[in-house]
């Protein structure tokens, strides 16, 4: 396959928006939602694009990630343009090198915990053995090893988004997307949540882009940057350094 990633320079962006611009049509009615942005996210880094609903963070996720095209611009990842790839080497490209955690964890609920994060695996075509190792490694990364034989039902909603990251971290992915990852979670959930994601990019070098509303988020990110109606509107690091404790259940 054509799509497997070039070779860059430690300064080089891992995921670049060049004049991105995206428009929705309704009936008669043209709403654009992204207006010509310009981007650059690193690696080692988690990047939060923070901003109301209805913003067009999530297109932008949709579009950096190839999940949707732009009308207009491009999108370099891993210094490949997305656009010049075709359908299913796009789709390799995504399987290969791309981690996604999502707002409603996207879990099977006949699955274990432990099964959840095999799967994927076994489409990269890994053996199976290698998968397992893989997959308790990246439970007990997140602190769900004791509880890696249960399935979604026996799991708090916080367990359940860390089988999602664990899913993700499994492939050992270059670049990792999460929409909304703490929103549906209470605050203490929700904290244990940005850790992981900010562990990952600082412990694996994963470029970690993260879209939300949660003002929680903010002060937990290497870089926020502010969206509003299709633009960015600031781009700066918080001066709150993220925690570096080690992971906690939250309390009862």
């Amino acid at each position: 396959m054509s799509a497997s990633p070039q070779t860059s320079s430690p300064t080089t962006p891992a995921l670049q928006a060049r004049g991105v611009r995206k428009s929705f049509v309704s009936g008669r009615i043209q709403s654009t939602v992204l207006h010509d942005l310009w981007l650059d996210v690193h690696a080692s880094e988690l990047t939060l694009i923070s901003g109301p609903s209805g913003c067009g963070k999530s297109t932008l996720l949709a579009i950096l990630s190839g999940l949707q095209p732009a009308d207009a611009g491009g999108v370099l990842a891993l210094g490949h343009e997305l656009s010049g790839l075709g359908m299913r080497e796009l789709e390799y490209f995504r399987l290969q090198h791309t981690g996604f955690v999502f707002q409603g964890f996207n879990l099977f609920p006949a699955l274990t915990a432990l099964e959840q994060v095999e799967l994927p695996l076994s489409y990269m075509g890994l053996a199976k053995g290698l998968a397992r190792k893989r997959a308790v490694e990246s439970l007990e990364e997140v602190g769900l090893g004791p509880r890696m034989s249960l399935r979604p039902s026996e799991l708090s909603g916080g367990e359940k988004q860390r089988v999602a990251i664990a899913r993700a971290l499994a492939k050992q992915p270059e670049l990792l997307f999460a929409d909304e990852p703490t929103s549906a979670l209470d605050a203490a959930n929700g904290q244990i949540i940005i850790d992981i994601l900010h562990r990952i990019a600082r412990t694996h070098g994963t470029t970690v882009l993260c879209v939300s509303h949660d003002p929680r988020l903010v002060g937990h990110a290497d870089r926020v940057l502010a969206m509003e109606d299709g633009r960015i509107l600031s781009d700066h690091a918080p001066s709150a350094s993220p925690s570096s404790a080690p992971l906690r259940e939250p309390s009862a």
